[in-house]
Parts: C-alpha cells; sequence; structure tokens
C-alpha cells in the first residue's frame, strides 16, 4: 500500500477527487456535510490499474482546521496538491506548500481541478511558479475535471508513476505510529488509526504509549477494512488495543516498539529560519507548546511542554502562534547537554553548527564519550563502524578511554597514599571518581600497571621481588588451586611448604596470593571466579547453597562471601540469603 495525502486550499475540489477516484466518501461527520468542507481528516483508498492499492488522506483545507491539516500530511510520504483552475493560487495553498516544505516532502503530483470551470494555464503557470522554490519542485503536474471526468486517467497514471518512485519503507525499523483517531467500538475497545511508516505491527505485539508509561497488548489489527495478522508499512492502519482506555491515547499519541525510543522535552535543532520565544511544534499527528532558545539564526534549543518520541534527522514543523509563519526544523541533537555556565551556550553554538543532521555515530561517540549501543540506536544512530562494546553494551570513545585510564592510575595510587593500610581502590570508589555509570567500565579500563584484583584496583602485582624458596612454595600452592580453586590449603600444609605467616604476608603483598580470611589463602582471582558461579545459582542464595557450588567448606565459604559484601560483588537479601549484585545497576 501507499499512502498520499491531498494538500490545497479549502473548496478546491479535494473530497470531489478523492471521491472520483476511490469511489468512497471522505468526510466522515454530520458537520462536514452541512458545512460543504472538510473539518477533520478523511480516508479513502483504491487499487490503481497498475496494481498497487493507494490510501488518500484527505485534509481540511479552510486556515482555522490547520492544526488537522499538519495531523494528516505530517505522516504521509507523498502529497496530491489539488489548485482549482477558476480561482488560482490562494492563501491556504501557499500555508499547505510552506508546511510540505518544512516537512521535507518531496514525492507529491500537483492537480489543477475543476478545469470544466475555467481554462488551467493560468493556475498551472502559477503553481509551478510557486513549487520551484520548495521542496516539491518538479513534481508532475495534471490538470481534470472530477465532474466530467476529463484527465482523471492522466492522474491515474501520475499516480501509478508517483508511487512507482516512492522509496521503500523500512520494515525492519521500530515502530513509531503517529495516531490521528482514537475511539472506542463495543465489544472491542479502545481503537487507533494512523499511517505506519517503517516497520510492522501484528496481533499479540505489546506497544509503548508516549507520552506517558503506558503499554498495552495488541488486540487485532486491520488495514482497509481488513483483520489481517500483521500488517507491515506503508499502510493505513486500526490498532485495537487491550486494556487501554481510550482516555489514555489521543491524537498525537504515539505507538512505539518498547525500549527503542526516547521520549524527550528537549532538543537541539536546525531551522530554516529565526523564531519567536514560543512555537507550536508539528510532528506526525502531535502538536506541543514549545520554548525557544536561539543560538544562532538558524540554530535554537526547543524546551516541549510534553514530552515525545524524537530521534536524530527528525524534521519538524514550528508554527508561530501569534502568525501564520512556518519554519522547518531538523533534530540534531535529542539528549543535549544541561547549560549552567557562562559561555556554555557559545560552546553549544558551536557544536551544532557542525552537526548535520544525519546520524554520525562516531561524531555521537566522540560527543558524548560513554553512551552504550542501545541508547545510540533509540537516539536513531547506528552504532560506530569497528568500534566494539568495552564492556556489556557500553561504548567508550578511544580518546577518552586514554583520559580515562590515566585519570584511574592517578586515583589509584592517591588512594595508596592516603590509605596505606588498604590493598588498592575499591571498584566502587574507583566508578564513583570517575564518574561512569558502570562498575564495569573501570575493569574494562584497568590495564598494566594496574590489576583488578578482588574488588579492588592496584598497582599490578610483581611476584619476582619473593625470595626463591618463597616463590616456589607460593606457586606449589597456586598449582594446587588451579584444580580445585576454591579448596584453600590447611595449616598442616601452608607449614609443610614452609610458608610462615611472614612469608604469607609477603605473597599477599606481592599478589601472589589474596589472604580471604584467617588463615584462608586463595589466588587473586578466586573472588571474580565465585562471582560468576554465584551469579548461575538461583538467586538469592544461602552459605549451604555456595559451599556446593564451589566445592569447598564453610571455613572458606564464610569469610570468602564477607569478602565479596565488602567490595559490593555481593549483598545480603536476609540474615539467611544474599545475591550477586548487577554490576550495572550497583547501587541497586
Amino acid at each position: 500500500m501507499h499512502v498520499i495525502a491531498t494538500a490545497g486550499h479549502v473548496d478546491h475540489g479535494k473530497s470531489t477527487l478523492v471521491r472520483a477516484l476511490t469511489g468512497m466518501e471522505p468526510d466522515r461527520w454530520a458537520e462536514e456535510h452541512r458545512r460543504g468542507m472538510t473539518i477533520d481528516l478523511g480516508f479513502a483508498w483504491t487499487t490503481l490499474e497498475s496494481g498497487p492499492t493507494v490510501a488518500f488522506v484527505d485534509v481540511p483545507g479552510h486556515e482555522r482546521f490547520i492544526g488537522n491539516m499538519l495531523a494528516g500530511i505530517g505522516p504521509a510520504p507523498a502529497v496530491m496538491f489539488v489548485v482549482a483552475a477558476d480561482e488560482g493560487w490562494k492563501q491556504q495553498s501557499a500555508e499547505h506548500l510552506a508546511a510540505l516544505d518544512a516537512l521535507g516532502v518531496r514525492h507529491g503530483v500537483m492537480v489543477i481541478s475543476r478545469c470544466d470551470l475555467a481554462a488551467p494555464a493560468s493556475a498551472l503557470a502559477t503553481a509551478r511558479h510557486e513549487l520551484a522554490t520548495t521542496s516539491l519542485n518538479g513534481i508532475e503536474q495534471v490538470c481534470v475535471s472530477a465532474m466530467t471526468g476529463a484527465g482523471m486517467d492522466d492522474l491515474r497514471a501520475a499516480l501509478s508513476r508517483l508511487v512507482a518512485a516512492l522509496p521503500p519503507p523500512d520494515r525492519e525499523r521500530a515502530v513509531r505510529l503517529w495516531v490521528d483517531r482514537a475511539f472506542t467500538i463495543r465489544g472491542a475497545g479502545t481503537v487507533v488509526t494512523g499511517t505506519l511508516t517503517a516497520g510492522a505491527i501484528s496481533a499479540g505485539d505489546t506497544l509503548a504509549i508516549a507520552p506517558g508509561e503506558h503499554r498495552a497488548r495488541v488486540r487485532g489489527v486491520e488495514s482497509l477494512k481488513a483483520h489481517l495478522p500483521s500488517v507491515q508499512a506503508v499502510a493505513r492502519i486500526a490498532v485495537n488495543l487491550r486494556h487501554l482506555p481510550v482516555s489514555q491515547i489521543r491524537r498525537g499519541s504515539a505507538l512505539l516498539t518498547p525500549e527503542a525510543w526516547d521520549t524527550t522535552s528537549r532538543v537541539d535543532v536546525r531551522t530554516s529560519g529565526e523564531l519567536p520565544h514560543q512555537v507550536l511544534l508539528h510532528i506526525g499527528s502531535a502538536a506541543v507548546a514549545a520554548q525557544v532558545r536561539p543560538f544562532a539564526a538558524d540554530l535554537a534549543r526547543l524546551t516541549l511542554v510534553s514530552p515525545l518520541p524524537l530521534q536524530i534527522g527528525d524534521r519538524l514543523l514550528l508554527r508561530d502562534p501569534g502568525s501564520r509563519r512556518i519554519v522547518g526544523a531538523t533534530v540534531l541533537d535529542v539528549r543535549p547537554p544541561e547549560l549552567v555556565r557562562r559561555g556554555d551556550g557559545a560552546l553549544r553554538r558551536a557544536e551544532l553548527a557542525a552537526m548535520t543532521g544525519q546520524p554520525d555515530p562516531v561524531s555521537e561517540l566522540r560527543r558524548r564519550r560513554v553512551v552504550t549501543v542501545a541508547d545510540l540506536r533509540r537516539m536513531g544512530c547506528p552504532a560506530p563502524a569497528g568500534v566494539a562494546p568495552v564492556a556489556g553494551d557500553w561504548l567508550l570513545d578511544p580518546a577518552y578511554r586514554d583520559e580515562l585510564q590515566a585519570r584511574l592510575a592517578a586515583e589509584v595510587d592517591s588512594y595508596a597514599a592516603s590509605h596505606p593500610l588498604e590493598r588498592g581502590l575499591p571498584v566502587e570508589a574507583a566508578r564513583q571518581r570517575l564518574d561512569l555509570p558502570d562498575r564495569r567500565l573501570v575493569d574494562a579500563l584497568v590495564a598494566p600497571p594496574l590489576a583488578a584484583l578482588a574488588g579492588r584496583v592496584l598497582r599490578a602485582p610483581n611476584r619476582d621481588i619473593l625470595p626463591p624458596e618463597v616463590a616456589s612454595a607460593v606457586e606449589t600452592i597456586r598449582a594446587d588451586l588451579a584444580t580445585t580453586p576454591f579448596a584453600a590449603p590447611d595449616a598442616d600444609r601452608l607449614a609443610s611448604l614452609g610458608l610462615t605467616p611472614a612469608k604469607l604476608g609477603a605473597a599477599v603483598r606481592t599478589g601472589a596470593l589474596l589472604q580471604v580470611g584467617d588463615g584462608v589463602y586463595l589466588t587473586p582471582e578466586a573472588p571474580d571466579l565465585a562471582v560468576q558461579r554465584l551469579a548461575e545459582l538461583p538467586q538469592p542464595f544461602t552459605v549451604r547453597d555456595v559451599r556446593m557450588a564451589l566445592g569447598t567448606s564453610r571455613r572458606v565459604v564464610v569469610p570468602l562471601l564477607q569478602l565479596l559484601d565488602r567490595a559490593n560483588l555481593t549483598r545480603r537479601v536476609d540474615d539467611v540469603h544474599r545475591r550477586v549484585v548487577d554490576q550495572s545497576r550497583p547501587d541497586t
């Protein structure tokens, strides 16, 4: 299916043309029939002789219903622009064209209608002139009379050529369906309609509702009055939502693929002209008031009164509430930084000036320094090629990583100087000092001459400074622990190897061994290995569960768990149970 919106001045024959093309009545309300004009959006469809099905979104042309008009043309990928031969170019013709140009609509057909009432030459010449400096420059023009049928076959042929030239939709993309109608059907519940421009919606899907925190399950989907198991873009679609009151969704809401979109109340944009201090922002079927902070004649920050699901590259239409002026805008950043210090605005202006409005993963990573692949995708940006996550889903800008590693080494040395009796900087303390969002990023930064042992970061141990006989005995213990890493040698075994408390202390200081508790020694790698095994247990777990999982005794398990607790690797749930701490959310 292909979706085409109508556009043009009131009473220039848009609805009449749609009726002639489809045999359907697009005007839905009794008030529309009484007044003889389209007030709200109408919908009709037909199958062209060339094969494609075309759905028309018929929009009002009257200036008082400009918001309804924008809700119709916003999501549509193409337009049928209508100018009456007997009246020519009019005020709403210009306003509709300005809106289409601001949205960057490039595909369409110009129809000179009512050619039975006047010669089309003058209206056609004016229309060509008006379109010449807009995004619709060069679209095909057709002269018709819906009353006599003259030119209608030419219009159908032009529509066939139009839809054949439309770019293919991205059916793998996350769904963002802008709702243009929401109502209730007895026995079915809430139903919403909209133009699906990307992705697919199937019965049984769970979709997020924006704005807000609601989610709803899809009970059924319908397109062109046919119930279908699934509908792919592009399509006019009706979605029956289960257990969602109609009061929680309205025109301008959006159905979203969960976790694939962020809603934002603040965006930085590039505009096609200067803006007043307040604007009405239109995207899809949504209309939201926004405050404007200008950075330059073509750069501004918009603060929205209600959050919207936006991505880099989105086209916005900004309308001055006090006039008929319309300005187009391209979203540059959906997560812009706070501007709190003197000079932040000038720095931001320079940064925005270099942005193109096209998703650029390399630039986004360099600018944000640390970000997840999922966050980039929610902003509308793919992961940068050739840059692998350093921990989990986290990406680090290479230059920032070098800076962080130098800072981490300095923090380790500073902590060692102020805490001479402690063995290294706790990983959680390092995370806080480096202002990182995830403990795993600290581990990813550790490289020689640093080492991560037992939840702490320290200068890498140097076992070579142990006397040869002590080093040999320690290596024997390490060899024993290689096969049974939690079977800590007992006092007799340590004594048989000549490892006195003083020699064991030296081995611990050099990092060859880790003292877990009184007389309990393991390799420094044991805590991390223990956490890996404990994470595989049903959570929470008991001391007995740990003893069985690690294949050792309470003599080892109790002090080992205490060590893991202190390192914030495990946490008590109650007097009996513990759980492994999620390192992506260490504070929970």
